[in-house]
């Protein structure tokens, strides 16, 4: 008598599965604390050891970046305006690298709108994918 396999099958996680999915949900995720103005929310897609690319040098850290942004938007959503990101492309590095190249948008309360480019190195980690390099302009 022939007894029949079954596989069990288990779903991966999509940000396992699909690292530009979990990476696009993490930025979309990190936009909304922004324009809410929920740092900690914001921030939480940085690794610690993450370097950010200004026109004045390196800041190093996520505590050094925090406070980059806390200097220079606050809490005034004046100055802060709402967070979006039209993502431009992917590259897959390496199993635990990818590099994203997105458009950011600033939308102001009176109407101003700002708009850059950044490019972002990905590192997936034990809590998911995270920012360790960032250059915007």
């Amino acid at each position: 008598m022939l007894i029949p396999t079954i596989a069990l099958l288990v779903a991966a996680p999509a940000a396992a599965a699909d690292p530009q999915a979990a990476i696009t949900a993490a930025m979309t995720d990190s936009a909304a604390g922004w324009s809410m103005g929920d740092m900690p929310r914001f921030l939480a897609i940085y690794a610690d050891d993450a370097v950010f690319v200004t026109k004045d040098g390196l800041i190093r850290g996520k505590p050094a970046i925090a406070a980059r942004y806390a200097k220079n938007y606050g809490a005034d959503a004046a100055k802060r305006g709402t967070l979006s990101f039209r993502m431009l492309g992917f590259r897959r590095i390496d199993a635990t690298h990818q590099m994203l190249w997105a458009q950011w948008m600033l939308a102001y309360p009176a109407g101003k709108q700002a708009t850059g480019v950044t490019s972002l190195l990905f590192e997936r980690q034990a809590t998911g994918w995270k920012i360790v390099s960032d250059h915007s302009s």
